[in-house]
């Protein structure tokens, strides 16, 4: 569904169900501003809500995909996603960047339906269990 209501083309539904609309942001990844696995890039207006063990999370590059989105994307919490996010950051290594990777093929090829797919992502308030 776009933003104002209106329900998507049989066309939009399949890119947006195979997450086709994300391979733009591999211009960002060639670009050096993203890598294909990292926490997904929160909204800049957010930043001021952190708090200092969320702002971890900035210590990698953002990401294409992460653990957060083969865990269940939007359907996620917050605090979930921040999670997600510092695990990744904790744990970090090749291995686990190729599981992901993985993970996320799999998802994408399969076009089953994706945890959270369809979900509207709720607006970050601040409140957090980090």
């Amino acid at each position: 569904m776009y933003s104002d209501g209106r329900p998507l083309t049989l066309t939009g539904k399949l890119v947006r169900r195979s997450s086709l609309d994300e391979l733009p942001q591999f211009w960002n990844v060639l670009r050096g501003d993203m890598s294909i696995v990292g926490p997904r890039p929160l909204l800049a207006e957010y930043l001021p809500l952190y708090s200092v063990e969320q702002r971890r999370r900035h210590t990698v590059k953002p990401g294409i995909t992460g653990l957060a989105q083969i865990n269940g994307r939007n359907a996620l919490t917050w605090g979930e996603k921040f999670g997600y996010d510092l695990h990744y950051v904790d744990n970090l290594s090749f291995l686990l960047d190729l599981r992901i990777i993985g993970a996320t093929a799999l998802k994408v090829l399969s076009m089953r339906k994706k945890n959270g797919c369809g979900v509207e992502t709720r607006s970050f308030n601040g409140n957090t269990i980090c």
